[in-house]
């Protein structure tokens, strides 16, 4: 694994300590980083929504309370609410 960065505090903080890891689909684990484009700009928004699917959610469902929850997470870790896609890659891809 290489050097943690604010994708992995960011990633810690909602798998361990808010309980959104991603979940299984037809037998293939789903990753919030599954959704992360190449390049382009991502808002927490945009963000928040992946990890919603990602554990097998509809974003639309959501109360908007908790997704405000998510967004803030995001800005806090990545330091604005939208930010380039490079700053979302994790070293090892796995997250």
């Amino acid at each position: 694994m290489g050097r943690p960065n604010a994708f992995h505090g960011m990633m810690h903080e909602f798998c361990v300590e808010l309980g959104w890891c991603g979940w299984v689909k037809d037998g293939k684990p789903l990753r919030v980083s599954d959704f992360i484009p190449e390049i382009g700009p991502i808002t927490a928004r945009d963000f928040a929504g992946w990890l919603i699917t990602a554990d097998g959610l509809d974003p639309d469902q959501l109360n908007v309370s908790e997704l405000r929850l998510l967004e803030a997470v995001f800005i806090k870790h990545m330091g604005a609410s939208i930010v380039d896609a490079n700053e979302l890659r994790s070293a090892d891809r796995d997250v």
